[in-house]
């Protein structure tokens, strides 16, 4: 499996039109969206993490045709999470649709950021190639990173370059971290193409960018 990073905006028109509404409203501050699905009668159900003035915000909402229902609830001082469940829109919902046309997985949290949304796509190669070519016109998007997807630990390795993580992956494949030891420096060295000293040096900054991930 294989993962693209995207950067989306606007962001009504990758999730759904509701979205303007929260990023317009004065009380409260989207952090992250922790879920989106688009189910079957007809309606879309989100699940924000805002901060701000929640009860002016569940407030706002009920005055809003689109919304069925909604609920926020604090979280202690710790910002709200804000579910909202709205009618599906004929226009929005870009990312679903792209995601459920070619089988793709929308891993959360989505990230909202300035100039937009940063969304991550898994599924696999030659579909997140096909998926690419379907964004439409409306939807601005760049790709800001690309990889192989490890549940759970894509974010550990996430600080590793194109080259450790080639090199970190292949010694996994080697089985290099086999107990007994597979696979030596040289035979994965043999594998890429190049000297056992740069495997050593790549597997020692690799090694030392995940084991603080994990103890942080």
């Amino acid at each position: 499996m294989r993962y693209l990073k995207l950067s989306l905006s606007p962001t009504e028109r990758a999730i759904h039109p509701i979205d303007r509404f929260l990023a317009d409203h004065g009380a409260i501050t989207r952090e992250a969206l922790l879920h989106v699905d688009a189910r079957a009668d007809g309606t879309t159900v989100l699940l924000y993490r805002v901060t701000g003035n929640g009860e002016a915000f569940d407030d706002a909402l009920d005055g809003q045709p689109a919304v069925f229902d909604h609920e926020v609830v604090d979280l202690a001082g710790d910002g709200y999470h804000a579910f909202v469940q709205a009618k599906a829109a004929e226009e929005g919902g870009t990312l679903l649709d792209v995601a459920h046309e070619h089988t793709l997985i929308v891993d959360t949290p989505l990230e909202f950021a300035e100039d937009g949304l940063r969304a991550t796509l898994v599924g696999t190669h030659d579909n997140l190639r096909a998926a690419l070519g379907t964004i439409p016109d409306t939807l601005e998007f760049s790709v800001n990173d690309a990889g192989t997807y490890i549940p759970g630990n894509e974010d550990l390795l996430s600080p590793l370059t194109d080259r450790q993580l080639e090199v970190f992956e292949t010694a996994v494949q080697e089985g290099y971290y086999d107990v007994p030891r597979k696979a030596t420096h040289k035979d994965i060295a043999e594998n890429l193409g190049c000297a056992p000293s740069t495997v050593d040096e790549h597997l020692r900054k690799a090694e030392s960018r995940v084991v603080t991930g994990l103890i942080r």
